[in-house]
């Protein structure tokens, strides 16, 4: 039941940040900047420079707006092409990630047994992982390229100090939902995938497991050759089953005792 729900967390958690992601690829204010307030008013301005990932913008304080929508891609800014291409590239991993977490969540009827089920979902975690890692990347990318120009100390003539608009933050939270699903969706299958293995040992010819346990100690399973007769340990054990153990006479051996005597 536990992992029952944890995983239709997990999927709503990164479903959400998977929309959050796709919203930013088509809002409006990357970046933006103001000019007016001049004087000392910082009340009224007079227009606004704005942009996206598809277009520059120019708002005057009427509120009408002008824009300039972007070339062909090979014309575009580099790093406009490097952000959109991560981005996309996240979406289609988010994509397959999100279709593969449905099929092998436990609450759902399809995707094979148990065992291919809980490959499915830490595939989809991992796919998961990586898109949002991408995405990650993307938005940084954008934020160092304003930042640059922002904080720099001399800027060439018409270069504008850009802000950054709410689809940057909206992004950012989108990636963290994504990883934190992607964990959600990792805990709840990875000691099926790993079980802890038993330890194993052999002695002429027999085999000792040692079982896991709280606090407790076990003989386990002890088989010695057929001449000393067999012993089969169960609870816990001692030093007196282990010095019976050790006081067991050959039965081979009996008929030249009596011969010798």
């Amino acid at each position: 039941m536990k992992k029952r729900l944890v995983q239709i967390l997990g999927f709503l958690i990164s479903s959400m940040g998977w929309f959050f992601v796709l919203c930013t690829m088509a809002m409006d204010y990357w970046r933006i900047t103001q000019l007016g307030g001049q004087g000392g008013s910082f009340i009224i301005r007079v227009a606004w420079y704005w942009s996206n990932l598809w277009k520059d913008c120019f708002t005057d304080s009427t509120a009408v707006s002008n824009c300039r929508d972007f070339p062909v891609l090979w014309t575009v800014t580099p790093f406009v092409q490097g952000v959109r291409g991560l981005l996309m590239f996240g979406l289609t991993f988010g994509f397959f990630a999100v279709l593969l977490c449905f099929l092998g969540m436990e609450c759902t009827f399809i995707g094979g047994a148990d065992k291919t089920k809980d490959k499915m979902v830490f595939a989809g975690a991992v796919f998961h992982a990586v898109g949002s890692l991408a995405g990650l990347a993307a938005y940084c990318l954008y934020i160092i390229r304003v930042a640059r120009t922002t904080f720099a100390d001399t800027i060439g003539p018409g270069v504008l100090r850009y802000d950054l608009g709410p689809p940057i933050f909206l992004g950012l939270v989108g990636c963290f939902l994504i990883l934190l699903g992607a964990i959600f969706y990792a805990v709840t299958v990875c000691r099926a995938i790993w079980p802890k293995s038993k330890g194993a040992y052999s002695y002429q010819g027999g085999t000792y497991m040692v079982p896991r346990s709280r606090g407790q100690t076990y003989t386990g399973y002890y088989r010695p050759s057929l001449q000393y007769g067999s012993y089969l340990g169960s609870g816990r054990s001692s030093s007196t089953k282990i010095s019976k153990l050790s006081q067991t006479t050959p039965t081979s051996n009996i008929s030249e005792r009596d011969a010798f005597v």
